[in-house]
C-alpha cells in the first residue's frame, strides 16, 4: 500500500513527525521553497502542515487536489480560507488547547508588569536610581477584569486569575460559555465595568479593530490593556490617542497591528509608522515579539495536539 504523503513547510516540534512517521505517513519538509515551488508540488500531498509561512488561498487549495487536511499547528487559521476548504472537502485543524496555558500566564505577565511598572523600575535601577515613590505601583485585587473571547484562551487566563481575587466577567458570541471562573455579560456591560480589558478572540472581519475610537471612549472607566491574541483586534491609531488621552492606563501588546503575514516582523518598513514610534517609547506600553504561546512547553504540547487530531485520518 503507497504511504500517504505530507509535506510540511514550517518546522515544529520533532515529535510531530516522528509520530506521523509511527502512523505510516510519509513526510517531506520544505521549509525553504517559495509559495510558487509549493504550488507546483501540492497536487501530490495528502496533508499539510503549516504555521503561518504561507497564506492558503482559493488559488492554493485549488492545486491541491489530493489535499485531505490543512493543520496548523497554533491557535488561530485567518491564514487559511476555511470556508473554501472545507468546500473542497478539505478538513482544516488547528490546535489552540495546545499553548492556552502559555498564552494565559504571557497575559498575566504583562498585566502584573504594568501595574506594579516593573520594567520600568528594573530600567531606573540599572541607570543608577532608587525612586520607590515614583514606581508605586497598584493591586488588581478587587478590580473588573473583561474578557473579550472566552474560547481555550480566555479561559486559561481566567483560571490563573482566580487567586488574585478579582472579579471576572466575559463576553463571547457564543451562548451561555460563562462559568464558576468568569460570568459572562453583554458588551455594553463589558464596557461599564471593566478596569482591566484583555483580547482573546480570533481575528475575522467582525473582530477587525474592535477596540477602536468608539470602544475606547465608551469604556466607562480608565483602563489597562492586553492583547496577547491578533494585532489587528486594535487601531493602533486610536490606541495611541487612548494613551496618551489616559483613558488607556497602560496597554501589554504580544501583537501588532505591523506585523508581517508570517509575523515573523514588524518592521517590514523601513521607517516604523507615526503609532508605531509612540508604542517603540512609550512608558506605559509592554511590547513582546508574538511569543506568549511560544513557549519551550507549548512546542511539544501544540505538536501532541496536532497529532491526536491527525490520527483521526488513518
Amino acid at each position: 500500500m503507497k504511504q500517504k504523503l505530507i509535506i510540511h513547510i514550517d518546522k515544529n516540534h520533532p515529535c510531530l513527525i516522528e509520530g506521523l512517521k509511527k502512523l505510516g505517513y510519509k513526510n517531506h519538509e520544505d521549509y525553504s521553497s517559495d509559495i510558487q515551488n509549493i504550488l507546483d508540488k501540492i497536487k501530490n500531498y495528502y496533508g499539510l502542515v503549516i504555521r503561518s509561512r504561507f497564506s492558503i488561498d482559493k488559488k492554493f487549495i485549488d492545486k491541491a487536489k489530493n489535499l485531505n487536511f490543512i493543520a496548523r499547528v497554533g491557535s488561530g487559521t485567518e491564514n487559511i480560507d476555511v470556508e473554501y476548504a472545507i468546500s473542497r472537502n478539505i478538513t482544516v485543524i488547528n490546535a489552540p488547547e495546545g499553548n492556552k496555558d502559555a498564552v494565559g500566564e504571557h497575559a498575566i505577565g504583562m498585566l502584573l508588569n504594568l501595574t506594579n511598572k516593573l520594567g520600568r523600575a528594573n530600567e531606573s535601577i540599572k541607570k543608577g536610581n532608587w525612586n520607590r515613590e515614583k514606581f508605586r505601583g497598584f493591586e488588581i485585587k478587587g478590580k473588573t477584569v473583561g474578557i473579550i473571547g472566552y474560547g481555550n484562551m480566555g479561559k486559561s487566563f481566567a483560571e490563573k486569575l482566580k487567586g488574585f481575587d478579582c472579579n471576572l466577567i466575559c463576553y463571547d458570541i457564543k451562548k451561555n460559555i460563562g462559568d464558576s471562573n468568569c460570568k459572562q455579560v453583554s458588551l455594553n456591560e463589558i464596557k461599564k465595568e471593566s478596569e482591566i480589558l484583555s483580547l482573546h478572540v480570533p481575528l475575522s472581519s467582525s473582530t477587525l479593530n474592535i477596540i477602536n475610537k468608539d470602544f475606547i471612549n465608551e469604556m466607562k472607566s480608565a483602563f489597562w490593556l492586553i492583547n496577547t491574541a491578533r494585532g489587528n483586534l486594535i487601531s493602533t491609531a486610536n490606541l495611541v490617542e487612548g494613551l496618551r488621552s489616559k483613558k488607556i492606563l497602560g496597554a501589554g501588546l504580544d501583537v501588532l497591528e505591523y506585523e508581517s503575514s508570517s509575523f515573523e516582523s514588524i518592521f517590514i518598513d523601513k521607517k516604523p509608522k507615526n503609532s508605531l514610534n509612540y508604542l517603540l517609547k512609550a512608558k506605559n506600553v509592554i511590547l513582546s515579539p508574538h511569543i506568549a504561546g511560544w513557549t519551550y512547553e507549548s512546542h511539544k504540547k501544540l505538536a501532541k495536539v496536532i497529532l491526536k487530531k491527525i490520527k483521526k485520518f488513518l
